[in-house]
C-alpha cells in the first residue's frame, strides 16, 4: 500500500498569481526527485461539458467540480507523492456564492448546505492551504473573465471560507509569492522526512 501523499491546495480569485506558484512550487519539489501531481483546469472542463462557469455558477456546476477534483485527488493518491490542488473545495463553493451575489439568484438553502458541509469537511485532508489575496493593481491575465466585480466577490468569499475552514492558511501577497514557495518546498520535505522516520 502506498503511503499517504502530501496535499497541498491553492486557492484564491482569478489572476492572483496561483498557477504561477504552482509551477515553483513543482519544480522545487520535482528537482529533489519526488513524483508530484497537479490538479487544476476543472472550471475549464466543467465548461467543455457545458456546464455554466464563472457568473452563472450552479449548484451542479459547482457540484461538478467539487466531485471531480475529489475524484482526482484520490487517483493521484496511488502514485504521487505530492499532490498540489489548484482551487480546493472551498474554493469552487466560493465561486459559486460569489456569482449568486453578482448575479443576484438564490440557491436552495438544502444545497448550499451540502455544498459548505462537503467543503468544510474535506479540507482538513490538505497538509498545506495557501490563500493567495487579491491586489488590484495587478491586471487580469490573458482569457480571463474581465468582470472585476466578480473577481473581488470570489476573492471575498473565498477568503471567508479560509477563515472558517482553514484559519492557519498560509497567505500569499503580490509581494511575497517567493517566499511562499520556498516555505511550502521546505514544508513538503520536512514533513516527508517526518513521515519517514515514523516508518523506519
Amino acid at each position: 500500500m502506498n503511503p499517504r501523499p502530501i496535499k497541498i491546495g491553492i486557492a484564491g480569485t482569478h489572476s492572483t498569481g496561483k498557477s504561477t506558484l504552482i509551477s515553483k512550487i513543482r519544480q522545487g519539489v520535482a528537482e529533489r526527485g519526488l513524483a508530484v501531481g497537479c490538479i487544476s483546469d476543472l472550471a475549464t472542463r466543467a465548461k467543455a461539458l457545458g456546464f455554466p462557469i464563472l457568473t452563472q455558477h450552479t449548484y451542479e456546476s459547482t457540484l461538478w467540480i467539487m466531485a471531480e477534483c475529489l475524484r482526482q485527488e484520490a487517483e493521484a493518491s496511488l502514485s504521487r507523492e505530492v499532490v498540489l490542488i489548484d482551487r480546493p473545495l472551498f474554493d469552487a463553493l466560493g465561486y459559486f456564492e460569489a456569482a449568486l451575489e453578482i448575479s443576484g439568484r438564490c440557491a436552495q438553502p438544502r444545497q448550499l448546505e451540502e455544498l459548505r458541509s462537503l467543503a468544510g469537511a474535506h479540507t482538513p485532508e490538505y497538509d498545506l492551504l495557501i490563500v493567495t489575496i487579491l491586489d488590484n493593481s495587478v491586471t487580469l491575465g490573458a482569457g480571463r473573465d474581465q468582470n472585476a466585480f466578480y473577481r473581488e466577490a470570489a476573492g471575498r468569499h473565498i477568503a471567508r471560507f479560509a477563515a472558517r475552514f482553514a484559519p492557519g492558511a498560509l497567505q500569499m501577497t503580490s509581494t511575497n509569492a517567493a517566499e511562499v514557495a520556498t516555505a511550502t518546498v521546505n514544508f513538503i520535505f520536512k514533513r516527508k522526512e517526518l513521515s519517514s522516520s515514523s516508518l523506519a
